[in-house]
C-alpha cells in the first residue's frame, strides 16, 4: 500500500492534516510539528528529498537518508520522537506513523523482496554514520536478565533517542504494517548462509528486544506535555507556536555486536 501511494497524495498524508477527523496522535504530531518554524523546516526538506527522482523507478536514497538524519539531530526532539512514536489504535493511525520518513525510499526502496540482513549490517559496519549510532543503540535498548523486568531503570529516553538515530541510516527500521507497533529494518535472514547466526542477533535487536518494545509502548504514557499545550482547544491560536529546544550529544563506541555502557547518540551528518 505504501509504495503505491504516488508522490502528491503522500505529500499530503506527511504535510497535510484533515480538520474533521476521528482523534488520531499522529495528525496531533504532524500539526504540532508543522506550528514549529524550525521542525517544520526540516520536515519538508526531508521530504522534497525522499520524494525526488534520482532515475526512473529510482530516489535519491542517499540525499533522502541524510535529510532525515538532519531533521532527527536538529530537530525539536520532542516534536521529532512525537512524530516517530506517536501512539496508535487503529490503522489509519498506524499507516500514518509507517509513512513517517517515506519509507519507499528511506527504508524499503524498489525491491520487490527484503535483501539479507546481511547486506545492511555490513554496510553499517563501515559507515561512519551508522556504525556509532548501532553501537548506541545496542547499549541503550539492551535487554538486563539481572533486572527484575529485564530492562535498565529509566531506560526509555535514551533507548527512544538511540532509535530514532539510527532512522536514515544503513540499518533504518520502521514499523512493518499498520496492525501493531513492531519495528525491523527492510531485511530478512533466509539468504544468509553461514552468518546465519549473525543474521538472527542482528534481527532480533528489533524483533526480539522487549525494552525495544516497551520503550515505544511507554510513549504513550509519556506524551510530551509540550503537544499537549500546542493542542489545547482552548488555548488562543496566535500563540500556540511551539517554543522549544533540541540537545546534541557524544557517542564514542568499538565492537560491533557487543554490549556496551549506555552511550549517548552524536549527529554524524
Amino acid at each position: 500500500m505504501a509504495s503505491c501511494l504516488a508522490p502528491a497524495l503522500l505529500l499530503l498524508l506527511l504535510l497535510g492534516s484533515p480538520t474533521n477527523v476521528a482523534p488520531n496522535r499522529c495528525v496531533d504530531a504532524a500539526d504540532a510539528c508543522t506550528a514549529d518554524a524550525r521542525c517544520q523546516r526540516l520536515r519538508t526538506a526531508y521530504v522534497v528529498q525522499c520524494l525526488g527522482r534520482a532515475a526512473p523507478g529510482g530516489c535519491p536514497r542517499a540525499r533522502c537518508r541524510r535529510a532525515l538524519r538532519r531533521f532527527f539531530a536538529r530537530g525539536p526532539p520532542e516534536l521529532t520522537h512525537a512524530l516517530l512514536f506517536c501512539p496508535c489504535g487503529g490503522p489509519a493511525c498506524a499507516e500514518r506513523r509507517r509513512q513517517t520518513f517515506v519509507p519507499s525510499c528511506a527504508f524499503s526502496g524498489p525491491e520487490p523482496a527484503p535483501p539479507s540482513c546481511l547486506a545492511p549490517l555490513d554496510a553499517c559496519e563501515h559507515s561512519r554514520v551508522c556504525r556509532p549510532r548501532l553501537l548506541a543503540f545496542q547499549a541503550s535498548c539492551a535487554p538486563v536478565p539481572s533486572n527484575p523486568d529485564g530492562c535498565l531503570r529509566d531506560q526509555v529516553p535514551s533507548c527512544l533517542r538511540a532509535y530514532a538515530g539510527l532512522v536514515g541510516t544503513a540499518v533504518t527500521p520502521n514499523y512493518v504494517d499498520n496492525g501493531s507497533a513492531r519495528v525491523a529494518p527492510w531485511c530478512d535472514c533466509g539468504a544468509s548462509g553461514n552468518r546465519r547466526e549473525e543474521c538472527e542477533v542482528f534481527r532480533g535487536l528489533f524483533t526480539r528486544n522487549r525494552c525495544l518494545d516497551r520503550a515505544i509502548q511507554a510513549f504513550d504514557g509519556g506524551w510530551p506535555s509540550v503537544l499537549h499545550d500546542q493542542l489545547d482547544p482552548h488555548q488562543d491560536p496566535e500563540h500556540s507556536l511551539l517554543q522549544v529546544s533540541s540537545a546534541d550529544a557524544s557517542l564514542e563506541g568499538s565492537s560491533m555486536l557487543s554490549m556496551l555502557p549506555v552511550l549517548a547518540l552524536q549527529p554524524l551528518l
